[in-house]
């Protein structure tokens, strides 16, 4: 990857985007080596202007970017960063730098996909979540499979309203099989829109 780091003090400035949400999180600045180090590990590392010195994202906290895309701008001197986030993103404790929420209706399934992900990286003992995923893949995969028969036998009885409840049940199942199977919602997404571009 180019890039000009003759501006600026050798320094980049560095959007970082929620891949899943499309949320911009936060901005930092990388030299060189904050580019480097990043591409090699695959968590986002700044270069601190204050300290003089690369920072990890997370590496105190936990909260970890995980790069998922990295696109230069047009005049390669700037880069925005696709990436998954592993909690908030700001200091103060809010999900972004810009003091907004990283969800909304629209995005409430990305958000479920993260509590799930945190629940199979963090078992909890009472967590039904963390249960199925104790059981394993083929236990997950059955439920998917009970849980579509109720959807098809609600849509075959008119019950609109146990139709949207085992809908409910289903997307939850589903998204904790593709966890189990290291998949992103977005994975899915983006292949939708490549086959509706066709």
């Amino acid at each position: 990857m180019k890039i000009n780091f003759k501006r600026n003090n050798s320094l980049i400035p560095a959007i970082i985007q929620d891949a899943a949400s499309n949320k911009v999180l936060m901005l930092g600045y990388m030299n060189e080596m904050a580019l480097k180090k990043t591409l090699e590990e695959g968590k986002v590392t700044f270069y601190s202007r204050s300290r003089k010195s690369l920072w990890t994202k997370g590496e105190t906290s936990g909260n970890y970017l995980i790069v998922k895309e990295i696109f230069p701008d047009c005049d390669r001197d700037a880069v925005l960063i696709k990436a998954q986030p592993l909690g908030p993103v700001c200091h103060t404790g809010q999900d972004t730098c810009f003091n907004e929420k990283n969800d909304g209706t629209s995005q409430f399934l990305f958000e479920l996909e993260k509590i799930i992900d945190h629940r199979k990286r963090m078992p909890k003992a009472r967590s039904y979540t963390s249960h199925l995923f104790r059981e394993g893949k083929k236990k997950i995969a059955k439920k998917i499979g009970e849980e579509a028969t109720e959807v098809v036998l609600e849509a075959l009885d008119d019950q609109p309203d146990r139709l949207i409840e085992e809908s409910a049940d289903l997307l939850y199942h589903l998204l904790v099989l593709f966890s189990a199977h290291d998949i992103k919602l977005s994975d899915v997404l983006n292949l939708l829109e490549k086959r509706h571009k066709k």
